[in-house]
């Protein structure tokens, strides 16, 4: 029986699934960056016939230059806010109509068109039916109005 020989470039795709299947497993984008190395280390190899010096810059200088130009704009993106507050967040500072009498304990408040417990943030003050109130913030299940 004889060996089989395989080509660069083949070994250069496989490479590159495997590093595509750590991406998947992972969830590391730097995985499926080192893959796009590969893969270009597949076609200098494939196509242009390049010897095993040239495969491995390409590969480092692909996945490098990859990896310093996405890293900081992924950086950035994820510490953005969001545009569009959603959820409790966006309750946050819209006004209420008191529904029934709203102080330190407790009472409710229609926000949004739903009925929600509500407590005043100033425990020493209430607020009585049908006046507005502002949402200060949202804890669980209850309003905390001002």
């Amino acid at each position: 029986m004889t060996g089989v020989d395989i080509d660069a470039w083949l070994w250069w795709l496989i490479g590159a699934a495997a590093l595509g299947i750590g991406l998947v497993i992972t969830a590391m984008p730097e995985l499926g960056m080192l893959a796009v190395g590969a893969v270009a280390a597949a076609v200098v190899s494939g196509i242009f016939g390049g010897g095993a010096v040239a495969q491995v810059v390409v590969f480092a200088v692909v996945s490098t230059a990859l990896i310093a130009l996405v890293r900081p704009i992924a950086r950035r993106h994820r510490s953005q806010r969001p545009e569009h507050a959603t959820g409790v967040e966006a309750l946050k500072g819209k006004q209420a109509v008191v529904l029934e009498r709203v102080d330190g304990s407790g009472g409710r408040i229609k926000l949004a068109g739903e009925v929600w417990s509500a407590r005043a943030l100033d425990t020493g003050r209430s607020y009585d039916v049908g006046q507005e109130v502002d949402v200060v913030d949202i804890e669980g299940a209850t309003a905390v109005v001002m």
